[in-house]
């Protein structure tokens, strides 16, 4: 795809993530026009040539979820009709990221279908950033390439915080495995809350602790901060279990329902996240650190239009 103008556009999820990936590369947003019908119909129409262009679509899963993602199959279906010789979608947050198995009866492997929507309006590739699993990837009959927050995140906690007594936490068994990155660049041993959660209302409660964390700063890992439920219960877990302190860092800050009032009441502090999501003045507080994850998504398309590899931005992880 050497041979194939690189153009970038927006859907409006994140327009601002949109603007600085061109910024990075020097080149700019594409001009498209959105329109809302009233009956709720959408419309897109791509306000350039694009024809044998290789073109990167970016929209993130954010509120209005279910729209933002119609409005990327419209997206990708305008560009595909207007001749682009190549559409890659970006996908900052992978919309319905956890619901990536079938683990109640009669239910919908809805991030699957979201895989075989996006094919279907024609998308010849995907970029995403810390898939909730990395199974995700499999249900794709396309490349996708999944880029890693780690290196950003660590790169900062490195050299804005004091780590010489931390311990990296994950904040279930299920992200015990994805922790080993962070622990392995930054050098710091692992510590576990097993974490049961019952029913379907987002309550969690941390029952034990593997690892040690008397005296020590607890640095709470996940890929995802929702409803800040699971996190803040587990920082006072920690807190309990003799932490003098709690910081955390997630890739993707959702921040749904209540999530900001109960992180801004919260013992933790810092809380480091990037800006797969926007996070809008409303939604911030003391102590949230958002870096920008533009300049990894620019050097991505980048390589992906040069044909090279995409792996080689990541660090080693031991």
């Amino acid at each position: 795809m050497r041979d194939g103008q690189i153009k970038v556009f927006s859907g409006r999820s994140h327009p601002e993530l949109a603007t600085a990936i061109c910024e990075n590369l020097g080149i700019p947003l594409g001009k498209s026009r959105v329109v809302s019908f009233a009956n709720e119909n959408l419309m897109i129409q791509i306000e350039e040539n694009v024809r044998e262009c290789d073109v990167f679509v970016v929209q993130t899963s954010s509120s209005p979820v279910n729209e933002h993602l119609v409005e990327l199959l419209i997206f990708i279906d305008a560009l595909k009709s207007a001749s682009a010789a190549r559409v890659t979608a970006v996908l900052p947050y992978y919309p319905y990221a956890r619901s990536d198995k079938k683990d109640k009866p009669r239910i919908s492997i809805t991030a699957r279908l979201v895989a075989d929507l996006l094919e279907a309006a024609g998308a010849d590739r995907v970029l995403t950033v810390d898939l909730h699993s990395a199974q995700i990837q499999g249900f794709f009959h396309i490349p996708v390439d999944q880029l890693q927050a780690a290196t950003l995140l660590c790169q900062h906690l490195n050299e804005s915080l004091d780590l010489s007594r931390a311990v990296v936490v994950a904040s279930d068994a299920g992200e015990a495995k994805d922790i080993g990155r962070y622990a392995n660049r930054l050098n710091l041993p692992i510590a576990i809350i097993d974490k049961r959660r019952y029913g379907d209302d987002d309550k969690a409660r941390a029952e034990h602790l593997i690892g040690d964390v008397q005296g020590k700063t607890a640095l709470l890992i996940d890929d995802e901060i929702a409803t800040g439920g699971t996190i803040v219960e587990a920082a006072k877990f920690l807190l309990a279990n003799g932490a003098n302190q709690v910081m955390a860092a997630a890739t993707h800050p959702v921040f749904s329902g209540p999530a900001c009032e109960r992180l801004g009441s919260s013992p933790i502090s810092p809380i480091v996240v990037t800006n797969t999501v926007p996070v809008p003045p409303g939604k911030q507080f003391e102590g949230l650190q958002v870096l920008s994850i533009a300049p990894l998504l620019a050097n991505a398309i980048r390589r992906i239009h040069d044909g090279r590899s995409v792996s080689e931005l990541f660090e080693p992880e031991c």
